[in-house]
This record gives structure tokens, C-alpha cells and sequence, in this order.
């Protein structure tokens, strides 16, 4: 397992996975922007590589930019499909290349995610966490139903209040989390149970106003850049990266994917940069 944290890596581990890629590319796409990772796409069909793109069929403000996107694909010889509408939205992003490799992203293949924006991305070639993204993936491409074993891929609206309630129980000595979203009432119950049983518990982001009061936690607002992940690092010996913030209708609703990682390295390296960034807002 290998984190990619943003800005400061960038677009580099992407471009290299996909031109590394020999025989299949899958991408889930949400918002994109990049003309290198497009690029590096087409490249891809050129050589041979089965390029198979599974691109979102609405997001705030960017539909046009998304069948647009679509079009340039197909002309290239990308194998598309489009979500289906049955859920409020379809916010993953995921690469996965030679069904070898899984990348599980919390931000979009953006400028402003990627250039200008705090994020971070699990990669693995854990054999069980990537077949199960591939099923995410193959599930979504089908419409057909979903069933997902590996206890570290979290999955909206599956198995994330299940997972990740689990993953807070379990919380001995402290919680770091980043999230501009935490609103669901049960996950804050959670948080604030956990904190009462001594568990000390820092927010960067935003937790809602009507428990303003009643926090018996830290929280600060994220003032560096944009915030565009969500993440919970417990006792840092495990971390959960995904796409799915504490909130009913991410957790509920919506098609949202995340990773358990208790690599070691990896969770170390994404507590150093939330305690730089702690320090710093």
C-alpha cells in the first residue's frame, strides 16, 4: 500500500501507472480536467491497452465537460459506459490498471483538485482489495448487484456506515479526521461516545452547527488550501482514505468508494501531514 498526497505528488504516479499499463486500463471518472492524463489515455489505446472508462452521468456544473469527454474517448478507442441515474450521485474515483494494480482516490482528475487542493489516494496490489474495486467497477459498468468481502473497501451506499462505524469503535487513544462534511447524526453520536470514553478526537474541516455545543472535541476549519478528502486516522496504526464524508447522504445514497489501510509507512506518512496540517491551520 502507497499514499499519494496532493498537491505535493501531483499527476506523476497517474501518468506513470497508465503508461506502465500493458493490457487494461479501467478509470471511474467523476470530474476531469487534465489534458496529460487524457493524453497518456489515448497513448494507451494506441499501443493496444483495453482502455475501459466509466464516466459519471451527472455532476454540479460539469455534465457538458463529461460527454464532451466522452466523445473524445470513443474517437480514440475507449470502451465507455455511463452511470446509471439510481443514485443521487456517483462521486468515486478509481484506477485500476493490468487488474493488477487499484488506485482509490479522494480526489478528481482535476487542476483544482490535484494542483490546489489537500487530497490524498491509496494505491495497492493487495490481490483480494483489487478484485473487489474491479467489482465495484464491473457492477457499475453492468448494473448489475454488488457484494464486496474484503473488510478494507468501503463502499457506499453498501457496506460505509457498517465499515466505517466499526473502524471508530475501535478507536483506543485518538481520531484525526478530515472532512467538511461531518453531519450524520449516528457518526457524531459515535465520535462523541468515543471521546467521552477518553479517545481524543481532531477534526479539519467541519462538523455541523447544531452540535456546536456539544463537542466535547477539537475542531478546525482547513484555511492552508481546498479540502478535498476525507480521511480518519485511528491511533495511528490504521487510516481510511475515500470519497465518502460522515454524512447520511454520502454514506447512504450515493455511489462513494474508500480503503482501510494499516500499513504501516502509509499510515504514518498521512499522520505526519495531518499533524502538519493541524499545526499550521
Amino acid at each position: 500500500m502507497q499514499v499519494i498526497i496532493q498537491p505535493n505528488d501531483g499527476i506523476a504516479p497517474l501518468i506513470k501507472a497508465i503508461k506502465q499499463a500493458r493490457k487494461t486500463i479501467d478509470i471511474v471518472i467523476f470530474r476531469f480536467d487534465i489534458g496529460k492524463i487524457e493524453d497518456a489515455l489515448h497513448d494507451a489505446v494506441g499501443r493496444g491497452v483495453a482502455v475501459r472508462a466509466l464516466i459519471a452521468h451527472t455532476n454540479r456544473g460539469g455534465k457538458g465537460e463529461l460527454r464532451k469527454l466522452e466523445s473524445r474517448l470513443l474517437k480514440r478507442g475507449a470502451t465507455l459506459s455511463r452511470t446509471a441515474d439510481d443514485m443521487v450521485r456517483y462521486h468515486g474515483k478509481l484506477l485500476v490498471v493490468d487488474r493488477q494494480r487499484a488506485f482509490v482516490l479522494g480526489f478528481n482528475y482535476t487542476k483544482q483538485d490535484i494542483e490546489k487542493s489537500r487530497s490524498l489516494g491509496l494505491t495497492t496490489r493487495n490481490p483480494k482489495v483489487v478484485r473487489d474495486i474491479l467489482k465495484v467497477i464491473d457492477a457499475d459498468h453492468d448494473r448489475t448487484p454488488l457484494k464486496i468481502k474484503s473488510t478494507r473497501v468501503v463502499v457506499s451506499p453498501e457496506n460505509s456506515r457498517e465499515r466505517l462505524t466499526a473502524f471508530i469503535r475501535r478507536a483506543r487513544r485518538e481520531l484525526w479526521i478530515y472532512d467538511l462534511n461531518v453531519t450524520d447524526d449516528g457518526m457524531i453520536k459515535l465520535l462523541k461516545a468515543r471521546a467521552e470514553a477518553g479517545v481524543k478526537i481532531r477534526v479539519l474541516g467541519c462538523v455541523e452547527k447544531k452540535w456546536a455545543n456539544e463537542l466535547p472535541w477539537r475542531v478546525k476549519s482547513f484555511s492552508r488550501m481546498k479540502l478535498h478528502v476525507r480521511c480518519i486516522i485511528r491511533d495511528g496504526q490504521a487510516a481510511f482514505v475515500g470519497s465518502q464524508s460522515l454524512r447520511k447522504l454520502e454514506l447512504d445514497d450515493r455511489r462513494e468508494v474508500g480503503l482501510i489501510t494499516k500499513d504501516r509507512r502509509t499510515v504514518s506518512r498521512i499522520a505526519e501531514v495531518f499533524a502538519s496540517d493541524w499545526k499550521n491551520c
